[in-house]
């Protein structure tokens, strides 16, 4: 038996599912998958590797190349230290918001395209509406490829992709490039007074991670190309995060760590960063080689993001344009699988409902004007979709 539900109460079904990154979303996913198929629409899933997540995807209309896909992600990033006035995973109104964890960031983009699946089914669609719904976006959109792989290989090619992250629903053609790594130095411990027998592995982290800020200092005082200059900031950050290290003060350290993420403006790829970072890692650990051979560094990527490139001419930008009016040039810094997509061919731009500064915020929330907002985009998508 098919049900039905306002965008409203979508969303508050999705809210309800506690999908941090680091538990499973099937719960989410099961809804989804029943509720699809209640009115007679298949849906496909593509587990991660321990079968605890997966993306689905699903496609309503006609099997046909030009149709639309709608893009968004099922994991929430924590509220466990935050300071929250209403219950995370129960949407609760208050003065024209929408309170809960997803809310904005981006289960309203979601409870949008599936409550309008049975206005799309009933519309007599002449292109389709392609749901992809993906597993541990807030980490580095992990999951996402490995579905877009899939609907390449099943699935009749869209005409544009439109990724719903809270944009206030205007059109972004851009957005930075990532990648997250991990840093692992391993010294050689002996007493502080005899240092220079020894390897700190903290100090050759310490010498890592300068050379990461230089970097940063020189990108932030050189003038950005004309692409570049769309960002805020204009230029290719580099930031450590976490750092980790050491025993005592008067030993040099055996271990330390850090964490660190480069994001680079679409004229630049993140994977050149990464492997001019790995060339000076290779100088250093030649250096603390040559006082202990046992002492060694190691670089491990934890995702790279490929940033999304402003497009001349996109059909994925005119169709938003042509739906929402705006013909203004929006770019941003945080990252989507928007690129994603545009690596394997599509046209794409991100555009959704919410603002980008309620994200990952303790009472995150989405204005009930948004995601009204959201809804009539996706109305005068359908009717687009029938011409």
């Amino acid at each position: 038996m098919a049900d039905f539900y306002t965008p409203r109460e979508m969303l508050e079904k999705l809210v309800s599912f506690p999908t941090v990154s680091n538990v499973s979303n099937l719960e989410l996913i099961d809804f989804v998958e029943d509720y699809l198929a209640g009115h007679g629409v298949e849906s496909h899933r593509v587990y991660d590797a321990t079968g605890q997540k997966a993306n689905l995807y699903a496609q309503v209309g006609p099997d046909k190349e030009g149709g639309v896909v709608l893009s968004g992600h099922t994991d929430v990033v924590p509220v466990k230290g935050q300071a929250w006035e209403t219950e995370p995973f129960q949407v609760i109104e208050k003065d024209g918001k929408l309170y809960g964890r997803g809310t904005c960031d981006l289960k309203g983009f979601d409870a949008l395209a599936l409550a309008l699946v049975p206005d799309m089914l009933a519309a007599g669609l002449k292109r389709p509406v392609q749901i992809a719904l993906s597993y541990d976006e807030e980490v580095g959109c992990i999951g996402a490829p490995f579905m877009i792989a899939e609907m390449v290989e099943k699935l009749p090619r869209a005409a544009a992709v439109i990724v719903g992250e809270p944009s206030m629903m205007q059109v972004v053609s851009g957005h930075k490039g990532a990648i997250g790594f991990m840093t692992r130095v391993k010294g050689f411990e002996v007493h502080s007074s005899l240092m220079h027998q020894g390897v700190s592995a903290v100090m050759t982290a310490a010498r890592l991670v300068e050379w990461l800020r230089l970097r940063f200092e020189e990108n932030r005082v050189a003038v950005p190309n004309d692409v570049d200059a769309m960002f805020e900031p204009p230029f290719t950050t580099l930031h450590v995060g976490v750092i980790k290290g050491g025993s005592a003060s008067n030993i040099t350290a055996l271990n330390a760590s850090f964490s660190c993420d480069i994001r680079c403006p679409a004229s630049q790829d993140p994977m050149d960063w990464f492997e001019r970072y790995k060339a000076y890692v290779a100088e250093v650990e030649a250096e603390i080689q040559a006082i202990q051979p046992s002492a060694s560094i190691s670089v491990t990527a934890r995702d790279v993001n490929p940033a999304l490139k402003p497009e001349t001419e996109g059909a994925a930008e005119a169709l938003a344009r042509r739906i929402t009016g705006d013909n203004g040039t929006h770019v941003v810094s945080y990252g989507t699988e928007a690129g994603q997509f545009q690596r394997e061919g599509y046209s794409v731009v991100v555009c959704g409902p919410g603002s980008i500064d309620q994200a990952h915020q303790p009472n995150e929330f989405i204005s009930i004007d948004q995601l009204n907002a959201g809804e009539a985009f996706m109305r005068r998508l359908i009717e687009t979709l029938k011409e």
